[in-house]
């Protein structure tokens, strides 16, 4: 579900506004309507709406959609710098498949209008485009930025372009399907059904030339912390946030829905149209707090049974799937950093 209220920093807005201007059309006809103030696109610590940028896309489409590969343009413009402290928390990872996960874990503040599906046979990960809630009207334009944008971010990783085992993208086949090749090193596959690219072990464990295991602890709490301050105090979700914080231990679906006077059907419907789900909250809350925790030295057993976890090895599992390292690993890094 897209989640159109959910902020953003003005920077892309920015870079698709300079975009049009070179192209010959006013920046004022691309924010007209939006509700951006013009005068905001110079300030990165600014913020907008996710809907508010959608609107820029729109405005930019309709003025320039017969500029072919416009989207390819755009994607070039977006480095892992531009994303923050998500890129940064990206450049830092120690692995390729370190990266992904980062990537994924924080992939909504990346500049995409779609959601990141990861899949990791062990051999083979597969990083799959999900744009099914994106408007068609701009779908083309954003899957061709996304495409460009990832292929912009992974020369900043590695200096080079990696091959993929496959590289599926979902629109028909245009008259310069060159150009998708040339940026990012692989031919795709046109008309599939959804936007994916796989790679295999051989890339995933390649050592990338930023890592810094201190930056990657700090920007990764950065991220968690950013994902928190923006979904906070917003509808059904910041109040089912709210009370996960409050209990500071695992929570039951049933007991938040009784607590907000809801059905867990009602619940779960609420927040799908917000565009989280329970466990996506519950993870979210647990993992900020696992994080305080273990950074105010407490053990991993202590931790766990903080938590509310039956066992140190059940927490140690989850903490894996949100972090992608050991409890013990992130709390060691994280004393590190602090020094």
């Amino acid at each position: 579900m897209l989640n159109l209220d959910l902020p953003r920093t003005t920077t892309s807005a920015a870079i698709l506004t300079e975009l049009a201007v070179e192209h010959g059309v006013p920046a004022a006809r691309i924010v007209a309507g939006t509700g951006i103030d013009e005068g905001s696109l110079g300030d990165h610590e600014a913020e907008i709406s996710a809907g508010q940028e959608l609107e820029l896309v729109r405005n930019l489409v309709r003025e320039l959609g017969d500029v072919p590969g416009l989207g390819l343009d755009a994607g070039l413009r977006y480095h892992a710098s531009t994303h923050g402290i998500w890129g940064f928390a990206v450049i830092s990872s120690p692995t390729v498949r370190a990266a992904l996960h980062v990537a994924a874990r924080y992939f909504e503040l990346s500049f995409s209008f779609a959601t990141v599906v990861l899949k990791d046979s062990g051999d083979l990960i597969e990083l799959a485009l999900d744009d099914r809630a994106t408007p068609d009207d701009v779908r083309p334009f954003l899957v061709e930025r996304d495409v460009a944008a990832i292929a912009t971010v992974q020369r900043d990783l590695l200096g080079t372009l990696v091959p993929a085992e496959w590289f599926r993208i979902r629109l028909p086949r245009p008259a310069y399907a060159d150009r998708f090749a040339e940026i990012t090193g692989n031919r795709p596959e046109f008309d599939a059904e959804v936007t994916s690219i796989a790679v295999s072990t051989e890339i995933l464990d390649l050592p990338l030339p930023q890592a810094n295991p201190h930056t990657a602890a700090l920007t990764e709490r950065q991220c968690a912390e950013l994902i928190q301050r923006r979904h906070a105090r917003r509808g059904v979700a910041g109040e089912v946030r709210d009370r996960l914080a409050r209990r500071s231990s695992v929570a039951d679906q049933e007991d938040v829905a009784r607590e907000l006077n809801l059905s867990v059907r009602t619940l779960r419907r609420q927040l799908a149209a917000e565009g989280t789900s329970f466990r996506e909250l519950s993870d979210e809350v647990t993992s900020l707090l696992a994080e305080e925790l273990l950074g105010a030295g407490l053990s991993v057993e202590e931790v766990a049974r903080r938590l509310g976890y039956s066992s140190a090895s059940s927490f140690t599992h989850a903490f894996r799937r949100w972090h992608d390292t050991t409890p013990g690993k992130f709390a060691r890094a994280r004393r590190r950093t602090a020094v």
